[in-house]
């Protein structure tokens, strides 16, 4: 009997096996995380108010320097305490709001930059304008070091890619319509009325993220070993390197991309205000057409867009500085620079996401880091360079750091 009830069991556990095999092959695969379009579209939105706030001060440079007292280059200083205080947030907000819900740390990131351009539309002087910007950096520099995570939320990691398209959109849209809208509403209002303006919006946008945007959980494992760790891994340190190296030099140029546009001459003439706000549309046309054609391609494509792309961030900085007298040859050139720049943005994304898909968190905060740090420095060197020798001393410190940022990025590629 004790040999038939183990027959018996045998029997039952073979059956059990193969049903289970039977429901394994014909049971549907895992479905794939729903692509949240409206979600999506808020984070453009928060993308494109928080880089337009980041820099307003560009576009209103003259009128800003000349309310606050002060020069060119000091009135340059506000982009730089934002991407101080951004450099010391990205790689640590995690670590300082572990257990958060990181759409709740968006909306609350989100009413803090609208708070700063209020504070900014009512300050004094430029030391309170700074202090003001400090609650800038946060926000934007909180809201790109999670970007990776809530997008892989949104839309799940096979398309990541296309979910930062999305993010960066954002930004070039703040190139097309932002920074030129706050030059174009400047000369009918006041620079101060603009910066109010984007606190309105940019509170009502957080709102927004609140409603439509899904709960995302927060890392459990982040922490400073974790960020140490991350950039010890192959090609990753090089790589960020070659990174900050290459938005240095862009934005070495391009924080001081009105000084520059002042030098053409058309008829004998400096341009007129109207000829500088479609220049720096032309810019952000750029970064949309950039974007939507990266973004498309990326995924497919990320080994040569890692390696064209810094290339053609320096080109463009390279034609301004060579033909500053001619008009044409500057308008294709910043096309080509803003279309260069937001491929940049994604394709960075990517290769981070690609490398370090089990650290979204640390790698997007690593990046943002570098990003800001370059950021920082390029405002500080080009506003001591601006002053000093003039904006063409600027753009060619841009060139070589660009140059030398590409280099990087492509070894780190190859590792």
């Amino acid at each position: 009997m004790v040999r038939t009830s183990r027959r018996k069991e045998r029997a039952a556990g073979a059956l059990t096996s193969v049903m289970t095999d039977t429901l394994s092959l014909t049971a549907p695969a895992p479905a794939r995380p729903r692509f949240r379009s409206a979600a999506l579209v808020v984070m453009m939105l928060t993308s494109f108010l928080l880089v337009t706030a980041e820099f307003l001060p560009n576009g209103v440079l003259t009128e800003f320097a000349r309310d606050l007292g002060v020069t060119p280059g000091q009135a340059g200083q506000a982009v730089t305490v934002t991407a101080l205080v951004g450099f010391l947030v990205a790689p640590t907000i995690g670590l300082l709001v572990p257990r958060l819900d990181r759409r709740t740390l968006l909306v609350w990131l989100a009413f803090a930059a609208a708070a700063s351009n209020l504070l900014v539309a009512i300050a004094p002087s430029l030391a309170i304008v700074l202090a003001s910007r400090v609650l800038l950096g946060a926000a934007l520099s909180g809201f790109w070091a999670m970007s990776l995570t809530v997008s892989a939320r949104i839309a799940g990691p096979e398309r990541l890619g296309r979910a930062v398209m999305f993010t960066t959109a954002g930004t070039s849209l703040a190139t097309v319509l932002g920074v030129p809208l706050g030059v174009l509403l400047s000369t009918i209002a006041d620079w101060r009325a603009v910066f109010a303006g984007a606190a309105v919006v940019t509170a009502a946008v957080g709102v927004a993220v609140r409603l439509l945007l899904p709960r995302v959980p927060s890392e459990s494992a982040a922490s400073l070993g974790i960020l140490a760790s991350t950039l010890r891994r192959p090609g990753i340190g090089l790589g960020l390197s070659g990174h900050v190296l290459t938005v240095f030099g862009h934005f070495t140029a391009y924080t001081y991309i009105r000084l520059a546009l002042e030098r053409i001459q058309q008829d004998g003439e400096p341009l007129a205000e109207g000829s500088i706000v479609v220049l720096l549309a032309l810019f952000g046309v750029g970064g949309l057409v950039g974007n939507i054609v990266t973004g498309a391609i990326v995924d497919r494509h990320l080994a040569l867009l890692s390696a064209v792309v810094p290339v053609l961030v320096g080109l463009p900085i390279v034609a301004v500085v060579v033909w500053p007298t001619s008009l044409g040859v500057v308008g294709a050139a910043v096309v080509v620079w803003g279309a260069a720049f937001a491929a940049w943005l994604i394709v960075l994304n990517a290769w981070i996401g690609r490398r370090l898909p089990d650290r979204l968190e640390a790698g997007g905060g690593l990046v943002v880091a570098g990003f800001q740090l370059a950021i920082m420095l390029a405002a500080a060197v080009g506003g001591l360079l601006v002053d000093a020798a003039g904006v063409q001393a600027a753009y060619l410190t841009g060139i070589a750091a660009v140059a030398v940022g590409a280099t990087l990025f492509g070894i780190a590629g190859r590792r």
